[in-house]
């Protein structure tokens, strides 16, 4: 892209304001079965019981940032609280303001992923303006840590892509601690595996695959597994893997199945726009993303459409043509 003045007017404008408006109409302007949560005073106490406990770094932000906002409101602007709290309770905004940081820091990610495409300047845009949407659309289920997960999901994608293009070993320490933190968050973490697993490795051709990727693939899985196991030994909870087990509901809720088709539509939509060489490293990757699918069918609500984003996302920026093999290999 050319850095004229026109287009850096285009980046404020569709880059960060324009995902910004539909955010804050996502939290300000509409309402969901989930609308309970404005009104929730302080970091709710389930957030630090069953498995949310492991998510310590969206904790620690929605802790820091609910207890900043209500003392910057109740020093620095007393006249506006009741105006401020009409809209949400402090942990509400707490919430939105952490989201739409990370949402923004995922929205510029996204437009960097998608210029290592070859595609024409009308096609990024377009592709960037589609990501944008899909991210806005899950957020009807407001949590504290989807964005971040989001977020470094993408820098995990972007880590994979300079390391398996330029070889720099500082690239794939990166990626390693960019997997370790994202553990902190949620298990999203894990698909950064399977998106590096089916860049690297040709299902087709298992014995002509070097060890070296089979390492550095491990490398990926201990940066995964060690804050994994970590958290469940220092935190012990009773429910150390999930809350329940909802496969019958999944199955059987027409909400869950709604979200289900949701997640499948979104996929083959991208799918059904691909080049042959960008199917098969989406099949690959969707190989690879099993035990992630397998979990959200065994423990999480296909209603929550959030949890399908990042594949959604990864679909998006393959038909894009960012994973194209100029961009992987020096």
């Amino acid at each position: 892209m050319t850095n004229t003045f026109e287009e850096k007017i285009y980046r404020v404008l569709f880059v960060v304001i324009l995902p910004f408006l539909l955010f804050f109409m996502a939290y300000y302007g509409f309402e969901s079965s989930y609308v309970k949560i404005k009104t929730v005073e302080n970091v709710p106490g389930f957030m630090f019981s069953s498995v949310y406990a492991y998510r310590v770094l969206p904790n620690l932000f929605s802790v820091e940032t609910t207890d900043f906002l209500r003392n910057f409101t109740e020093n620095y602007l007393p006249a506006q609280k009741d105006f401020i709290l009409k809209s949400g309770s402090y942990f509400y905004h707490a919430t939105f303001l952490v989201n739409v940081l990370f949402f923004l820091l995922s929205s510029y990610l996204i437009k960097i992923l998608l210029e290592f495409s070859s595609s024409n300047v009308s096609n990024i845009k377009i592709m960037h303006l589609l990501a944008v949407f899909f991210l806005v659309i899950a957020q009807y289920v407001p949590t504290n840590c989807d964005m971040m997960a989001v977020f470094l999901y993408l820098a995990g994608i972007f880590l994979s892509l300079r390391y398996l293009k330029l070889r720099k070993i500082s690239d794939f320490v990166l990626l390693l601690a960019v997997i370790f933190v994202s553990t902190l968050v949620r298990e999203t973490a894990c698909l950064n595996i399977a998106f590096f697993a089916a860049l690297t490795i040709n299902l087709k051709n298992l014995s002509d695959l070097k060890s070296k990727n089979f390492i550095e693939t491990g490398a990926l899985v201990i940066a995964f597994v060690v804050p994994y196991v970590a958290l469940r030994l220092l935190i012990p909870q009773d429910a150390s893997f999930a809350e329940g087990v909802y496969l019958k509901q999944n199955f059987s809720s027409p909400y869950n199945l709604a979200g289900l088709i949701f997640g499948i539509l979104s996929v083959y939509f991208f799918y059904h726009l691909s080049q042959p060489e960008e199917r098969k490293i989406l099949k690959n990757y969707l190989f690879f993303a099993v035990p992630y699918l397998l979990m959200i069918a065994l423990v999480g609500l296909f209603w929550e459409t959030r949890l399908f984003l990042p594949i959604i996302l990864t679909a998006l920026l393959t038909v894009s043509g960012s994973f194209s093999k100029k961009n992987v290999s020096a």
